[in-house]
């Protein structure tokens, strides 16, 4: 009889041509797809260049996203995106998104449909984990691996252990995936799941829409964990749905896979969490956290800058203005994400309240650009890591929250509940 499994160990067994595999065992896959971006790319370029090959496996499997430093900041930004740009240009990587193009990369694949249920999709960018939300095996590598991918198309993975994680009960006024995914690690630590595939179960997620799912699969690698995992079911298909380029099939975990170890949460207890600094398992509710003053609110990042988390801020902004002496920077995730908030009318509520809008770009997440904190200063944000000098000076602070949260903390200038400004 063959071995029960998990979404994980059965996506893995398919593309190693294997009936069955089982945390352990290592195994050499097929790859669906790759991704690189402007900082991680150019070296997986040199890379595959000095390895004297000329030909990429497959064109059309592969992404190049100028998408952390873009629109470029200065010369070296600059140079970095060039080496994309001719590389796709030389190889035919149709799969280039540059300028008008581009957007943050982990929302801009599954919008696109290139990154499908049931795929092996790895990227040389530790949140690649945020397609685990389409039920893909999904999971950041180094340049040097997304070169030899580049080369043969194939990878090799160790077969994770399996973490159930069940949400049970319902959510709370306010409370988000976003929550949801902080209260976790708040409670696993951030390697309380290391090496192993999280997989989000229960009646709360299955309830979720993609865009919380997204949220929580993006942060599983903030708890350890080498991807994080859906069971594709009618929300999947429905997102799925027109989008996809080509066939793919879709995996679930058998009723009585194995697992490591099993989690149950009653979300009915949580509250909106805010992580403080400086890592993302030091969680507190909300309302532990009103007395800190904040200079900066960030809405955006391939966490929390769909149109839903989009639209989310605006119900707290609307007629709203940000308080005096806090700059909100509202950043879209992509040209389609934009459009739908123009179309919609968020922009015009983000502009009335004071708050600057920039283009599709993962910036000031990484401390890139568009939002370097100076030294003293604090900002909340919907991104996804907040360790010391993330966003800025090394003695500058980074509270992470859905982006209700942080749009009313822009509103009264420090950390609050959405309650406190929606009646």
């Amino acid at each position: 009889m063959k071995r029960p499994m998990t979404i994980a160990e059965k996506i893995l067994a398919a593309h190693a041509g294997r009936d069955a595999v089982e945390p352990g065992d290592l195994v050499e896959v097929s790859v669906d797809f790759a991704l690189g971006n402007d900082i991680t790319a150019p070296i997986a370029i040199r890379i595959f260049r000095e390895a004297g090959i000329e030909r990429v496996f497959d064109p059309e499997r592969i992404a190049l996203v100028a998408d952390h430093f873009c629109p470029n900041k200065d010369i070296k930004s600059a140079e970095q995106a060039k080496i994309l740009r001719d590389f796709a240009r030389e190889q035919g990587i149709s799969h280039h998104y540059d300028g008008g193009e581009a957007g943050v990369e982990h929302v801009l694949l599954p919008e696109k449909g290139l990154v499908l249920p049931g795929d092996v999709v790895i990227g040389a960018d530790s949140h690649t984990c945020t397609y685990g939300a389409l039920g893909t095996f999904a999971t950041g590598v180094g340049s040097t691996d997304l070169a030899a991918t580049m080369i043969t198309g194939k990878t090799w993975f160790k077969v994770p252990e399996s973490l159930k994680l069940i949400y049970t009960g319902a959510l709370r006024p306010w409370v988000t995936g976003k929550d949801l995914i902080l209260h976790t690690i708040g409670d696993l630590g951030v390697d309380g799941a290391l090496y192993q595939a999280m997989e989000f179960t229960g009646p709360v997620v299955d309830s979720l829409p993609m865009s919380d799912r997204f949220s929580m699969a993006n942060m599983a690698i903030e708890a350890g964990g080498k991807v994080g995992l859906f069971n594709p079911d009618g929300e999947t298909e429905r997102y799925v749905t027109g989008r996809a380029v080509r066939t793919y099939t879709a995996y679930r975990s058998d009723a009585d896979a194995i697992y490591a170890r099993t989690v149950t949460y009653d979300c009915t207890a949580i509250e909106p969490v805010v992580a403080f600094p400086h890592l993302p398992e030091n969680t507190r509710p909300v309302r532990e956290a009103r007395d800190v003053k904040i200079d900066q609110a960030v809405i955006g990042s391939c966490t929390n800058g769909r149109i839903e988390d989009l639209e989310l801020a605006a119900r707290v902004l609307a007629g709203r203005h940000v308080a005096k002496g806090v700059r909100c920077i509202v950043l879209p995730t992509t040209p389609r994400v934009y459009g739908e908030a123009l179309d919609r009318g968020l922009i015009k509520i983000f502009l009335e309240a004071g708050a600057v809008i920039g283009p599709p770009t993962c910036g000031p997440c990484l401390g890139g650009h568009m939002g370097i904190l100076a030294k003293g200063e604090r900002a909340i944000a919907t991104t996804n890591r907040n360790f010391v000098g993330r966003m800025g000076h090394p003695e500058s602070e980074v509270y992470l929250s859905n982006p209700a949260v942080a749009a009313a903390s822009a509103v009264l200038g420090r950390i609050a509940h959405p309650a406190e400004v929606v009646s």
